[in-house]
């Protein structure tokens, strides 16, 4: 994977997988797209097709079901279906990095194999439990509870903004909730809640402005049982583990960015080359044209952004700056190019069945979601000593 930072070329194995995964978003998920979103639906037979083809094994090794890949190679997957719909790539994503990873990084012998093979085949979803509404990016402000009583936890409290979290197929929620005092600090550890735990209710889902096929629900825990080897990793750690698994996200959710701002590039060079007005092609005006060269200059520098922090994060080297720098500037270039695409289209844009005005609703949350920019500048200020 290195090499192509230096050469332009990705190895084959990568390639066949994004060229694979290109297909299926183009002749698979393009075809639904602009119904889920317009009906709000899950798309079921779109991630029925990705867990057929191993998607949501990707990273995860053959003994819990997995395809025997990396992080990378899921960041491939996620950057060609953002090309087309990023509902369907939030899903991936979430599923893979926030509801499977997890449990892979921080859970017991046990936990591994109840769990993965279920999430890894993609027959099952895991949601992460970790914003709430005074809570997300500041720890301090988690009031979600867990009491031991016995040898039982017992859960009480509320999240919200949680992806996957209510279809028909999620199993599991990895909670982080208070479980004591520690230093004059609240003690967070985080804990696996099955969906069918009596007392656990996702709440209806949101009516969002954009990712309106990605299943999003507030949820509730009211005196929530669960046995207290449910506890995932090590107690008092819940926090900085998933602090681990929102930098990895992070870098994730920079492929889906350069995946949304790359499919704006693409949508504007066709309408750009078809599009006629006074006498010829729209794409022959300068003003068009250097508007959507600096489209693809962004989406060409985020692309080298994200190749860069997963390459140091698979050769095990720090990488939380370089994937708060990806997840930076992959953002703003997927809400910038959407914003200029709905330009380029006119009033066509401004029209929910093109690709265009999903990316422009669809995007904003990019710069919002697992991090704010405002966060990742912080995150990237303090690894620069500041």
């Amino acid at each position: 994977m290195t090499d192509y930072l230096s050469t332009g070329t990705l190895p084959d194995d990568y390639r066949d997988l994004a060229l694979t995964v290109r297909d299926f978003a183009r002749q698979v998920v393009a075809p639904v797209a602009a119904k889920h979103d317009e009906e709000h639906s899950f798309p079921y037979e779109v991630v029925a097709g990705m867990a057929e083809m191993g998607l949501f094994g990707l990273p995860f090794p053959e003994e819990y079901g997995g395809m025997g890949g990396d992080y990378f190679a899921l960041c491939l997957a996620l950057e060609e279906l953002g090309k087309i719909d990023q509902s369907v790539a939030i899903t991936l994503e979430a599923g893979v990095s926030l509801g499977a990873m997890p449990i892979f990084r921080f859970g017991n012998d046990r936990q591994k194999q109840q769990w993965l093979p279920q999430l890894t085949s993609g027959r099952a979803l895991a949601a992460f439990g970790l914003t709430e509404p005074g809570a997300g990016s500041d720890a301090g402000g988690t009031r979600t509870t867990a009491v031991l009583d016995g040898g039982d936890w017992i859960i009480n409290g509320s999240k919200q903004f949680i992806t996957n979290s209510g279809t028909d197929i999620t199993r599991l929620v990895t909670v982080t909730a208070v479980t004591g005092q520690a230093d004059g600090k609240k003690e967070i550890s985080t804990i696996l809640v099955p969906t069918d735990t009596p007392g656990f209710t996702a709440e209806p889902a949101y009516n969002k402005v954009g990712w309106n096929a990605s299943d999003t629900h507030p949820l509730s825990f009211t005196d929530v049982r669960v046995p207290q080897e449910n506890l995932l990793g090590e107690r008092g750690r819940g926090y900085a583990n998933f602090l681990r698994i929102l930098d990895e996200g992070r870098i994730a959710i920079a492929a889906l960015a350069v995946g949304a701002a790359q499919g704006c590039v693409e949508e504007s060079v066709r309408y750009a080359k078809e599009r006629a007005a006074f006498g010829q092609a729209i794409g022959r005006n300068q003003a068009i044209a250097f508007k959507i060269a600096r489209m693809e200059a962004r989406a060409h520098a985020a692309r080298t952004a994200y190749y860069d922090a997963a390459a140091l994060m698979l050769a095990g080297k720090p990488f939380k700056k370089q994937a708060s720098i990806a997840k930076l500037i992959a953002s703003e270039a997927a809400m910038d190019n959407a914003r200029d695409a709905t330009q380029i289209f006119g009033g066509y844009g401004f029209m929910n069945e093109y690709a265009v005005a999903r990316h422009y609703r669809d995007s904003k949350i990019l710069e919002i979601g697992e991090g704010t920019t405002e966060v990742q500048l912080m995150l990237i200020g303090r690894e620069l000593g500041l």
